[in-house]
């Protein structure tokens, strides 16, 4: 049972704003504020180095709680500056590191985020790939069924988004890690928005590499993000760019890369965000990611079914177990309009362009969208005050 009186004490933002644009970023919870804002004091007070020199286990200890919470080793876990970064380092490490064959082929989702099929562009138009969509079953979830007929020797990666941007669409990520092992192809898997939202098990999922960010439903800071890389693909990848913490200058005319995943870090980093980062990882630890999984669940379906019974309101979600991320659009009212109206009701939604997804919007001819996201610290009321608000 959920002790919701306890997580919104400890969450200082819902006494100004009923915040429910968690998919954008999350309230963080007051420890994470105050080992934040605590740091940042030791550094004023005694200095940047001298700060990190003080606080080093408590940030040594971070690698740990991240792996904890996809399970996972400390040495297969990256600390990066967010979550386009920690995938970026992967796509573009590995397409530098494997031979790609003539024709080479990359497979991904038809709900793939602009971020990275901008990358798989780029990567194709250097390379002279081809960039391949799975397609969707009935409902709109990646079939993988059409996944494994599509599996040949010419496949170099398969890399999708397990919960996209907008659709409340939940991707089915351990049934293509389990074809990707079978053939030996590298799985590039990005969990931005499902880190914090649900249960992640890497070793369930059969994901060779996954990038995550802190803001999102992990509730940590913004500027923070985590790699995580199965230690089979650690040596076989070459970091596209590396500095001397990643590779350390071991003499005049050569370097030694790191032997685990920090290999993909650079020195310089923001300590202060990383310590929020770890703190925001044990708090869900310590709620419990099923606990938390199941509160999502209810507050969406609330939020569902109140839109159902609204006149003009249009659910645009996919997926017969859709996730916290509830898209909808309001008959006769543009997107930013409905995103500003709540706004003047001290509600926090989003919205979702057609570019962000872009394939997924031609293919449903989506416009942009209103976005709410509930997170467990979010009750009831709030999501009744934003279906009045919206009728």
């Amino acid at each position: 049972m959920i002790d919701l009186a306890r997580l919104r004490a400890e969450t200082p933002g819902v006494a100004h704003r009923i915040h429910l644009n968690n998919a954008g970023a999350a309230l963080m919870p007051a420890p994470v504020l105050q080992a934040m804002t605590g740091y940042l004091q030791r550094e004023a007070e005694i200095g940047g180095y001298e700060a990190a020199a003080e606080g080093a286990a408590a940030l040594d200890g971070v690698y740990d709680s991240v792996a904890r919470l996809v399970n996972a080793a400390r040495d297969e876990i990256a600390l990066v500056e967010n979550a386009t970064v920690a995938w970026q380092m992967a796509f573009y490490s590995l397409m530098e590191s494997i031979a790609l064959r003539p024709g080479a082929r990359i497979l991904t989702a038809r709900a793939e985020y602009a971020a990275n099929y901008v990358a798989f562009l780029q990567v194709a138009q250097r390379k002279g790939i081809t960039i391949e969509v799975i397609p969707d079953d009935a409902a709109g979830v990646l079939d993988p069924t059409a996944l494994e007929a599509m599996i040949d020797d010419r496949v170099a990666l398969i890399a999708i988004t397990w919960v996209p941007t907008n659709g409340g669409l939940v991707n089915p990520a351990a049934a293509v890690g389990r074809i990707a092992r079978a053939h030996g192809i590298p799985y590039l898997l990005d969990a931005c928005q499902a880190v914090g939202q649900m249960p992640v098990d890497v070793e369930a999922i059969g994901c060779d590499m996954l990038s995550a960010t802190g803001r999102k439903f992990l509730r940590g800071p913004r500027g923070t993000g985590f790699l995580y890389v199965r230690r089979d693909w650690l040596r076989r990848m070459q970091p596209v760019v590396i500095d001397h913490f990643a590779a350390p200058w071991t003499g005049r005319g050569e370097y030694t890369l790191r032997e685990d995943a920090r290999r993909f870090e650079n020195w310089e980093n923001n300590y202060a965000g990383r310590l929020g980062l770890g703190v925001a990882v044990d708090y869900a630890l310590e709620v419990g990611l099923e606990t938390i999984a199941d509160r999502c669940r209810l507050l969406s379906t609330r939020l569902r079914d109140g839109l159902a019974t609204i006149p003009g309101a249009q659910l645009r979600d996919l997926g017969p177990h859709p996730a916290a991320i509830v898209s909808f659009s309001l008959e006769g009212r543009a997107a930013d309009t409905v995103k500003a109206a709540m706004a003047g009701q001290g509600i926090n939604i989003s919205t979702s362009s057609p570019g962000s997804t872009l394939l997924d919007a031609e293919a449903r001819d989506l416009p942009m969208l209103v976005r709410a996201s509930p997170h467990y610290y979010n009750s009831e009321e709030e999501i009744d005050r934003l279906l009045a608000a919206l009728a």
